[in-house]
């Protein structure tokens, strides 16, 4: 048994899709969830101050104790993956995961990956997809609306403005033909339900949020540090009270509260 908590950080609401997973695979866990909302978005910022935030996210929640995290932030998983491997204790993040699981849905056709700019700039998702299927097509496009637009409070697949936003960031994805579509920021799966209906059942839609815990939960099983009390703590730099009421909006349930931290300088 180790009653540890696991710890989950993204830039804002959107971790919380992999905490969501995470919790149904491994009930007992206790986590502890970090959001970032003072400083979202990350996906415009230069690379080296990402990786200075990156570095100030993961040392937060190091500092309380964690015995396994989750970079549940697709921007920092693309830009900093070597930050992970620098803590000694299980770290994942949604490129790898996301990526893998990709490779297996859409037959033969067109994949398509939407995720933030600095992950799109980055290459890391087509490198890794490219290792994975070599010669398989890959159109990855940025989705800059997506972020601010959920963080805002919009989410529902009937508000307008999201099944507006959808229908101008994915016309690529749907002229191009992907049958399989990897949702690589972790925001993006909050959206889900308008991006599905926009691009129809004849593309299966991977979450980069289910992949990584799915890889978490198999890894903390594998090292047997399994335990804890289902206690769910969670941080915030911006508004306690505006987290608070979205988080339980989108996770479906009352009484989430956050506690406020100062916003870190990068």
């Amino acid at each position: 048994m180790d009653n540890r908590p696991i710890g989950i950080f993204d830039s804002g609401l959107g971790g919380l899709t992999a905490l969501r997973a995470f919790r149904e695979l491994m009930p007992e866990e206790d986590i502890i969830y970090f959001g970032d909302t003072g400083r979202v978005p990350y996906g415009s910022r230069p690379a080296e101050q990402l990786r200075i935030m990156a570095q100030q996210d993961l040392d937060f929640l190091a500092d309380k104790g964690v015995k396994a995290i989750i970079a549940a932030c697709g921007t920092v998983s693309s830009i900093a993956p070597e930050l992970l491997a620098e803590y000694k204790l299980p770290a994942v993040g949604v490129v790898q995961a996301g990526a893998e699981e990709l490779s297996k849905h859409g037959g033969t056709g067109p994949l398509g990956v939407i995720a933030t700019q600095a992950s799109i700039n980055s290459g890391a998702y087509q490198r890794t997809l490219a290792r994975l299927c070599p010669g398989r097509e890959v159109i990855a496009i940025a989705c800059p609306e997506f972020v601010p637009l959920i963080e805002s409070g919009h989410s529902a697949p009937e508000d307008a403005l999201v099944r507006a936003a959808v229908e101008r960031q994915l016309r690529p994805i749907k002229d191009g033909g992907a049958t399989a579509l990897l949702l690589g920021c972790t925001h993006y799966g909050i959206i889900g339900a308008a991006i599905a209906k926009y691009l129809g059942a004849g593309v299966e839609l991977v979450s980069a949020s289910v992949s990584a815990a799915e890889r978490l939960s198999g890894l903390l099983r594998e090292k047997g540090v399994t335990g804890g009390s289902s206690r769910e703590i969670y941080y915030t730099s911006g508004s306690g009270e505006e987290f608070s009421r979205l988080a339980g909006a989108l996770l479906g349930r009352e009484g989430v509260a956050a506690c406020e931290v100062p916003i870190m300088e990068a």
